[in-house]
């Protein structure tokens, strides 16, 4: 009835101009982050010690008695975080602070997939201390350091975001904010 050739061309002629409003699967997207510039100011508060924070947070002072002197919340609104800032004084009872600031980090293991810990020496202004990147996307905190001059001052900071934990989504905001949490180690100045 048909000819081979015959209907062979048309059909081919046909099936190519019919792929040009073909529809192509698009991958998965995520909202494009904006990431302000990282710029510090001095604190102003009357504390232990002194730091700069970037501008685009908000620091809450949290309490000025005497048992809860230094206790400030860095709060990021563009980011829906925080960065909670607990102050403690050194009085024979450093080993303990160490070990409750090193428990608190480890009891994100269930949910993380591994810690990495950095050390921070800065002799000129006394600060030492360690950093904790907490990895994995369901940890509730991704980030944690404490910092001490060894005699009088130690200082805890933990990084929270009000939202349900999802850090592969959130890594390019933690990036950032890991990387100005380290500058404000750098800054930080005991009275």
């Amino acid at each position: 009835m048909f000819k081979k050739p015959a209907f062979v061309l048309p059909l081919l002629v046909f099936l190519l101009c019919s792929c040009n409003n073909t529809p192509i699967p698009r991958p998965r997207g995520f909202f494009r982050i904006e990431l302000p510039p990282s710029e510090f100011i001095e604190t102003d508060y009357e504390g232990p010690y002194s730091f700069k924070y970037p501008q685009y947070a908000v620091p809450e002072v949290l309490s000025q008695n005497s048992q809860n002197n230094g206790w400030i919340n860095l709060t990021f609104p563009q980011f829906n975080g925080k960065l909670h800032l607990s102050y403690k004084t050194v009085d024979n009872n450093l080993a303990t602070l160490i070990n409750d600031a090193h428990d608190m980090a480890m009891k994100h293991i269930p949910k993380s997939t591994g810690i990495d810990e950095k050390k921070y020496i800065f002799p000129n202004s006394k600060v030492y201390g360690v950093g904790y990147v907490i990895n994995g996307s369901e940890a509730a905190s991704s980030y944690q350091f404490f910092v001490t001059d060894s005699t009088t001052h130690f200082l805890r900071g933990a990084l929270y975001f009000n939202v349900i934990p999802n850090n592969d989504s959130l890594a390019p905001v933690i990036a950032f904010l890991t990387s100005d949490i380290e500058k404000i180690i750098e800054s930080i100045r005991w009275k």
